[in-house]
């Protein structure tokens, strides 16, 4: 779990339960299902940071085959209790390893990677995905890195860096998503979502 920040990964695993709770539910999720619309019927996805797994058991329900990984044992355990979930306990550098895939979803996981990391990272998925396939990856805006209320760490990135950063890694047709929404900590921040494809 090279990079993998021990104090986020503490908070994690010590509130997965209450984290699934506020977050959790596969109940249909409009950004998920436009994405997973673009993605070949069947197809092998990889649920980078899946958390309590909620994304990747409505990726079943709709009949792919999910890869659910995160950094977390906690919310590995609870992607287990809730959904039968076998999940990759990793980081973010076991992208490389894990085979080629017709889609990944990065849903507000990156950006607790080491922001020095995060170019490795995006080639990484560029390369396991097949060609074409779609890319979503959701960041929290700004600049820098801190860490929220609870302790979590956070690499910021501007829309115009992120967009950047994805082309530079060969992503094409990116579609870009701005707003504010609460996080677990209460705190409304700003973010960008990306969609993209290989």
């Amino acid at each position: 779990m090279t990079g993998a920040d021990a104090r986020t990964l503490a908070l994690y695993d010590a509130q997965a339960r209450d984290y699934a709770e506020r977050f959790g539910g596969t109940r249909p999720f409009p950004r998920l299902e436009a994405f997973l619309d673009r993605v070949r019927p069947g197809g092998r996805v990889l649920d980078l940071g899946c958390g309590p797994g909620h994304a990747a058991a409505r990726m079943r329900e709709r009949g792919f085959l999910p890869l659910p990984l995160d950094a977390s044992s906690g919310m590995a355990a609870e992607a287990k209790r809730r959904y039968g979930l076998d999940v990759t306990v990793a980081g973010f550098s076991a992208i490389a390893e894990l085979g080629r895939f017709d889609g990944i979803w990065a849903h507000f996981s990156l950006l607790h990677a080491e922001a020095a990391a995060l170019p490795g990272h995006i080639a990484d998925i560029h390369a396991a995905l097949a060609p074409g396939a779609p890319f979503l990856i959701a960041m929290k805006t700004g600049t820098g890195t801190a860490r929220d209320s609870l302790g979590r760490r956070y690499a910021y990135v501007t829309e115009k860096a992120l967009a950047d950063l994805l082309r530079d890694s060969g992503f094409s047709g990116l579609e870009i998503d701005t707003g504010a929404d609460e996080g677990f900590d209460g705190t409304l921040s700003n973010f960008a979502i990306v969609t993209a494809h290989a």
